[in-house]
């Protein structure tokens, strides 16, 4: 054990929660969470190369896909194959520094998500709000640039998060009251008065949660408000519907996570599960999959593996 200057002795592994109390529910919850997160697995790496092969994609919406899907399949790998693992052993123990990383990766990707989110709904904006203007506004280098930011903001936002939770000192209990590190769980096991940094994890996590999830729901209206002609608003409202059906699924249980005071109810493992879990699954599902171009350039896609000249490959 090391001691630290505070003269408490750290903790140098944290124990996991189990999602279900017995064996047999277990065994049925790692299959179905096994199925999901191959389909989480295949359906966002299929939406990657579908993008990357085919010309006609090659705009800044499908770019801006092709980004959200590989963010989905980092977001659901920070925290699913460990929780696949533990569905199988006994002892669900974690060691410091992997807990501090797995808390690390999950916020970087989470808040990178949310800003790509609302570059999604910007490009969205002028797409139909300003369509003369829009390969103008919205090149590729200009989108490069809003993808890169949403990264960088992320990486910032993180490693505050990180870094505030790496300094408090724990010395025990260490039972993470959820299946993997988060803040929340996390921090309620230092051994301090965490008041302050409870205010400075709310104000970092579930304002910009917030913010964000406000400003997309704005641009969203904004975008069926100022078309008139119900034909436009008819289409409008197809292409915004599963946008909003992603984002309040992926923003709802962040809002009830981290803008709130750090106090544990139950049902915080099952919002959990929702948002690193399911809600990766969604972007193949229901943003992506119902997008023409998309599925015929799917079909493309595999016609191009299956043959080559006309001849079948084996």
């Amino acid at each position: 054990m090391e001691h630290l200057k505070s003269n408490h002795t750290r903790v140098n592994e944290f124990f996991l929660a189990a999602i279900s109390p017995t064996w047999q529910s277990q065994i049925a919850l790692f299959v179905v969470f096994l199925l999901a997160y191959a389909a989480t697995i295949i359906g966002n790496t299929l939406i990657m190369l579908t993008v990357a092969s085919d010309p006609q994609l090659r705009t800044p919406m499908y770019f801006l896909l092709g980004n959200l899907s590989f963010l989905d399949l980092c977001l659901s790998t920070v925290t699913a194959p460990r929780l696949l693992m533990d569905f199988l052993i006994e002892k669900r123990s974690i060691v410091f520094e992997a807990c501090m990383a797995q808390l690390f990766f999950l916020h970087f990707v989470g808040a990178s998500e949310m800003l790509l989110l609302n570059v999604m709904a910007y490009d969205r904006y002028v797409a139909i709000c300003k369509p003369l203007h829009y390969p103008s506004i919205m090149n590729r280098h200009l989108c490069s640039w809003l993808v890169a930011a949403s990264w960088t903001a992320g990486f910032i936002h993180s490693t505050v998060q990180t870094i505030l939770t790496m300094r408090l000192p724990y010395c025990g209990p260490n039972q993470v009251d959820n299946y993997f590190c988060d803040v929340p769980p996390v921090i309620k096991l230092a051994c301090t008065d965490i008041y302050i940094i409870e205010l400075l994890m709310i104000s970092n996590s579930g304002l910009i949660t917030t913010c964000c999830f406000v400003i997309l729901v704005t641009s969203y209206a904004t975008i069926l408000l100022r078309i008139q002609s119900p034909e436009g608003r008819r289409k409008a409202l197809n292409v915004c519907a599963s946008h909003l059906t992603v984002v309040t699924l992926f923003f709802a249980p962040c809002i009830f996570i981290y803008a709130r005071p750090f106090c544990i109810f139950s049902v915080d493992k099952l919002v959990s599960v929702l948002y690193n879990v399911i809600t990766p699954l969604l972007n193949p599902l229901i943003y992506t999959l119902r997008n023409k171009d998309v599925k015929m350039a799917m079909r493309k896609l595999r016609k191009k593996e299956v043959f080559s000249d006309g001849k079948l490959v084996m």
